[in-house]
């Protein structure tokens, strides 16, 4: 994209709108199932179902839980900067200390939920397969989700066609890899990478995005 690129701050965009209220949604119904401190049946199914997924996926699913960690959107920010995109290396170093804020300061403060060592296996670890993670501590939300849903929803604008996808890719990735590596239960993924997506979009609004592409020109006098 060239230097004159124009932006905006898509406050009134229909689809940023419906995208924010949908995120919205699914965090606070992940959090009234996770506020009991109990994992469900069907939640418990699908940790295991993902959690006893075959051995040899450790390491690719290790490296893409790498993804979620704290200094990615710095990472990712350095790349921008190289390229210019000024706006998003401004939202990308703002989603890591509003990540921290929110995670710890609100979420993990309202909704109190066991990692699955302890909520679905009691301590056993025969019940589940625990590949170097914790078996106790606060797990909603995933922070790790936070960060790799976040940076995909920064990132989604600036890219072209299918590009867009592969950071997405990655953020599914990272939070099945979670579950498998037995950190966390479903809902700490799917409630994390929802406040990820949230972030993101509100990160967006404020800066400015890229104007899209097939947005009309103004008329020429």
């Amino acid at each position: 994209m060239s230097h004159d690129e124009q932006y905006v701050h898509p406050w009134n965009q229909r689809d940023w709108l419906l995208a924010l209220g949908a995120s919205a949604l699914v965090v606070v119904l992940a959090a009234v199932v996770a506020s009991t401190g109990e994992v469900p049946g069907w939640e418990q199914a699908i940790f295991h179902g993902i959690n006893g997924l075959p051995d040899f996926l450790e390491k690719p699913m290790w490296l893409f839980q790498l993804a979620g960690l704290l200094f990615v959107p710095a990472g990712v920010a350095v790349v921008a900067a190289v390229f210019r995109k000024w706006r998003l290396v401004l939202g990308l170093l703002l989603l890591m200390p509003l990540k921290l804020f929110v995670e710890k300061q609100i979420v993990k403060q309202l909704v109190e939920r066991q990692r699955p060592g302890t909520s679905i296996c009691a301590g056993d670890t025969s019940c589940g397969h625990f590949r170097d993670v914790p078996m106790e501590g606060l797990s909603f939300v995933s922070g790790h989700a936070i960060i790799a849903w976040g940076v995909a929803t920064l990132v989604w604008p600036y890219l072209p066609g299918r590009w867009k996808w592969v950071p997405v890719g990655v953020a599914v990735l990272n939070s099945i890899a979670r579950v498998y590596l037995g950190a966390h239960n479903p809902l700490d993924v799917v409630g994390g990478g929802a406040i990820g997506v949230l972030l993101g979009l509100i990160i967006g609004m404020a800066v400015g995005v890229p104007a899209r592409r097939n947005a009309p020109e103004p008329a020429q006098s």
